[in-house]
């Protein structure tokens, strides 16, 4: 996908009553580092598998077993890679509620020239996406996007939900969403130069009488 991240969709030696879900991420180490392993643990217990050749995790079903809740596991199979990101999210989102300031900032490198850092301060949480702008357009509308950056101030769940969707799928919406934000700018900016344009002069047409 957008990331650079591998999925694979297999039946394992070809039997067709298991299907097996594995994903590869360039910077699994790096969430290993916060959690990443527990978690996954804790959300697919025992659809974990030995991870395929190649990735760094992956998930068995045994179709000749499926589970009474089989709606909510094929809803968590498809969310694999945001339940990769979400044991930083966490991690800092429990240092925000302890009051813990002063904790090393997370440093994900997401993409080759992209990097996600998360910092816990006593009030919220920080997360600062760098990236770098090579086309020319979207180098000039970089410099205006940080004014349209905000994020948490008192976490509570339902943020902490949204903010770890926002993440996982940042990427994909990223540029459009900062060219809708220009074109929003420079359609009010255009509103005003327009008001602020001397009215043209009325000339009165008259005909001979």
């Amino acid at each position: 996908d957008f990331d650079g991240v591998l999925y694979h969709i297999s039946n394992p030696n070809g039997d067709k009553t298991k299907v097996m879900v594995s994903i590869s991420l360039k910077f699994y180490k790096e969430l290993q580092e916060h959690g990443t392993d527990e978690l996954l643990n804790r959300v697919y217990g025992n659809f974990l598998a030995t991870p395929e050749a190649g990735y760094n995790v992956s998930l068995l079903y045994d179709l000749d077993n499926v589970p009474a809740n089989k709606d909510e596991v094929v809803h968590q199979a498809g969310m694999l890679k945001r339940n990769c990101f979400a044991s930083v999210f966490e991690k800092y989102f429990k240092f925000q509620e302890e009051g813990r300031e002063g904790e090393k900032r997370a440093v994900i490198h997401y993409r080759d020239d992209e990097t996600m850092y998360l910092e816990a301060k006593k009030d919220r949480v920080t997360v600062v996406f760098s990236t770098v702008f090579k086309d020319d357009d979207d180098v000039v509308i970089g410099k205006v996007h940080p004014q349209e950056n905000i994020f948490l101030r008192k976490c509570r769940h339902r943020v902490r939900e949204n903010v770890l969707g926002l993440a996982s799928g940042l990427d994909v919406c990223h540029v459009a969403y900062i060219h809708t934000r220009m074109r929003a700018k420079t359609s009010d900016f255009l509103k005003v130069l327009n008001r602020a344009r001397p009215d043209a002069e009325k000339k009165e047409m008259k005909t001979m009488s």
